[in-house]
């Protein structure tokens, strides 16, 4: 890993956002920052004069305007920017691999689309093996409140969330914020009661001690590690994106854990980090759990 955080830019509105919330991170965890951006020559099969030089110059373009005003406003951050030479999706997955976190942008309260267009930002948030981080958009700049907490999702037991809880703490800590952890539970079906399930719910006091337990053992190694960070903790019986959603007002960032998925079609995102992307209100980090 290259410690180093890259964003995605395509000269769009959207990206530029991105990149400037991409640059406040570098500079919160003292890390230089890569900007990148996507361009192949593809020429069509048509009648017409394709001048690749021109489409090279105009890609070089992009990527240096996005640089240079990014170093406008963070003269003392390390920057570097490039253009890569491949599809958007295979060329910043492949610079995830040596990255911290990879930062694209977002558009409204849509999918996925900033300065990816269809399927290629869910394709590279199911795919990346670092933390792909989405943010918004109002008129070029982060949709992000100046202050609040790191909103993060705890799912089953203390090592099925644990990247996305150290993320948490990580930006949390930084960031000089405080971590609010969510836990969501729902009442079991009647075929999955058993003595033993009803056992550690009565040892707990009830299924919403147990919930409150199960939340408490989880955050304790990063309450330890980061013992600066004030932290919050609600449980809530409902599903996982709802309780998230409804809790992501006064949040600066919300964390959600992403499990390896395939489909038919490719990797998949899962229903939580689905939900966050296109209904939070601010930026959304969804971490690879493995």
């Amino acid at each position: 890993m290259s410690h180093e955080i890259v964003a995605g830019v395509d000269g769009s509105p959207e990206s530029l956002a991105a990149a400037d919330w991409a640059a406040r991170e570098a500079v919160h965890r003292g890390l230089p920052l890569r900007l990148a951006h996507a361009w192949r020559w593809e020429p069509l099969d048509l009648p017409l004069v394709q001048d690749r030089a021109a489409q090279e110059r105009v890609a070089e373009a992009v990527v240096r305007e996005a640089e240079a005003t990014i170093a406008g406003r963070y003269p003392d951050l390390g920057l570097t920017a490039e253009v890569l030479g491949d599809t958007p999706a295979t060329a910043l997955l492949g610079t995830a691999e040596r990255a911290e976190m990879l930062v694209i942008g977002s558009r409204g309260h849509g999918a996925v689309a900033g300065f990816l267009l269809g399927s290629y930002g869910q394709q590279i948030t199911a795919a990346a093996t670092c933390p792909v981080v989405a943010v918004r958009s109002r008129d070029g700049e982060p949709a992000e409140p100046p202050t609040g907490h790191v909103l993060v999702g705890q799912l089953g037991g203390p090592e099925d969330s644990a990247p996305a809880l150290r993320f948490a703490f990580e930006t949390a800590a930084a960031r000089g914020a405080s971590v609010r952890a969510v836990r969501a539970w729902s009442l079991p079906p009647l075929f999955a009661y058993s003595p033993t399930s009803m056992r550690l719910a009565d040892e707990a006091g009830g299924l919403i001690p147990y919930e409150e337990k199960a939340l408490r053992e989880a955050l304790a190694p990063w309450r330890e590690r980061y013992p600066d960070v004030p932290v919050g903790e609600h449980v809530e019986l409902g599903s996982a994106g709802q309780v998230l959603l409804s809790a992501s007002g006064a949040a600066q960032l919300m964390v959600v854990g992403r499990r390896a998925r395939r489909g038919a079609v490719g990797p998949r995102i899962g229903s939580v980090a689905h939900a966050a992307l296109h209904l939070a209100p601010c930026p959304v980090a969804v971490v690879p759990q493995g």
